[in-house]
């Protein structure tokens, strides 16, 4: 009777397999559907868009927004990191700081366009309530210095539903509401349900599915190579245990991120 467990088990490591394939199939990062929903056209003569990464501790460019960070390098648009923290709770503040730099240098992105705080009021753990209008503030900076046009973030599930990265969401949130005639966008990264957010790469189905016929801006955008999110995590080495390892790849935000207009 053991052959009984062994006809689904072959048929969940086929579809991993095919699906594994669907996204290494293309040799640049792509977007589903294919048209410019993210980023859409800008209005005025430049060409390439200045993006905002905003993170509430470093890691996080790694383990969820790899996909997003390498479509946006491949169309040319140039990428700026914000990071509202050094993710001092264990009192590694200072080294995960250095890995971040490190991490970003993993995916091009130069250490001039990388700002990480250490704010009194930011601190990292789960029981810190971050201000969201000082959070607000701390990116209109940002914006004003790099000249930001185009704002990327969680959204209010934060992901993996860690209170700082909600905090970070509210705040952004907060700075659109009180800039609504300027001409930033802003999306948030969707968090998903426990079954799609362990996925792999099977997700990239009804992500893809989601993201065609969806009447709001929405896109799903395909990471064809998932290694660069293994290197980039890597070099986080005081992060990098054995069970972040297993979340890397596993998780479906390895290999794609669904994107929403806020």
């Amino acid at each position: 009777m053991a052959w009984i467990w062994m006809v689904p088990a072959a048929g969940a490591v086929l579809l991993w397999a095919v699906s594994l394939g669907r996204i290494l199939s293309s040799s640049t990062p792509y977007s589903l559907p294919p048209s410019p929903r993210f980023p859409p056209p800008l209005r005025s003569d430049k060409r390439t868009r200045n993006v905002l990464l905003v993170l509430a501790h470093p890691d996080d460019e790694s383990m969820f927004f790899t996909p997003t960070i390498l479509f946006l390098k491949s169309k040319g648009h140039s990428i700026h990191i914000l990071c509202m923290s050094l993710g001092n709770a264990d009192g590694l503040g200072n080294i995960r700081k250095e890995e971040l730099y490190k991490a970003c240098a993993a995916l091009k992105i130069p250490d001039e366009q990388v700002e990480v705080l250490d704010h009194q009021k930011l601190q990292d753990g789960f029981q810190e309530k971050w201000d969201h209008r000082l959070l607000a503030e701390l990116t209109m900076e940002q914006i004003r210095l790099w000249d930001i046009d185009t704002i990327v973030t969680f959204d209010s599930c934060g992901v993996s539903g860690h209170p700082n990265h909600c905090d970070v969401h509210h705040g952004i949130s907060k700075l659109l509401h009180e800039n609504q005639q300027g001409s930033i966008e802003a999306w948030e990264l969707v968090s998903l349900n426990m079954f799609r957010k362990y996925s792999g790469p099977v997700d990239i189905w009804l992500s893809s599915l989601i993201s065609s016929s969806s009447k709001q801006p929405i896109c799903c955008l395909v990471n064809c190579s998932p290694s660069r999110t293994f290197e980039a995590m890597a070099a986080h080495r005081s992060q990098w245990v054995w069970f972040r390892r297993l979340f890397v790849r596993f998780s479906s935000y390895t290999y794609m991120n669904m994107l929403r207009k806020i």
